[in-house]
C-alpha cells in the first residue's frame, strides 16, 4: 500500500503585505476596524460586536481597543510594517483604537480624519400646517 500524498499548497492568508490602510469607523453604537491593502482589498477586519461585546458595552473605548488589537494581530503574521490610518465617525472608541494601533508596532505614515461633514446639510422638512 502506498502512503497518501500530502498536498503542499499555499493557504489563502500567506500573501505578504508590506503596506496597508487601516480604516476605523467609530459610531456611537459600535467600532469597526478594517484593514486593507493599498489597492483596497480587505485583508482582515474586526468589530466590537465580533469580539464578544453585546449591548451598550460595544460602544465603550475598551471594546474599540480590543477590536483594533484583533484586526491587527492577523497582520503581524503577514508582514505588515507600514500603514495609513483613516478614522471616520464621532464615536467614543476612535482615540482608543488609534492608541491600540500605535502600540501594535506598525509604523504609521499618516493619520487622517475622513469623517463626512455636510456643507449645508439636508433640506429641512416643509412647514407644518395646522
Amino acid at each position: 500500500m502506498s502512503k497518501p500524498i500530502k498536498k503542499i499548497g499555499s493557504r489563502r492568508n500567506e500573501r505578504r503585505i508590506p503596506k496597508g490602510v487601516i480604516h476605523v469607523q467609530a459610531s456611537f453604537n459600535n467600532t469597526i476596524v478594517t484593514v486593507t491593502d493599498v489597492r483596497g482589498q480587505v485583508v482582515s477586519w474586526s468589530s466590537a460586536g465580533a469580539c464578544g461585546f453585546k449591548g451598550t458595552k460595544r460602544s465603550t473605548p475598551f471594546a474599540a481597543q480590543t477590536a483594533a488589537e484583533n484586526a491587527i494581530s492577523t497582520l503581524m503574521n503577514q508582514g505588515m510594517e507600514r500603514a495609513e490610518v483613516m478614522i471616520s465617525g464621532p464615536g467614543p472608541g476612535r482615540d482608543t483604537a488609534l492608541r491600540a494601533i500605535r502600540r501594535s508596532g506598525v509604523l504609521l505614515s499618516f493619520v487622517r480624519d475622513v469623517t463626512p461633514m455636510p456643507h449645508n446639510g439636508c433640506r429641512p422638512p416643509k412647514k407644518r400646517r395646522v
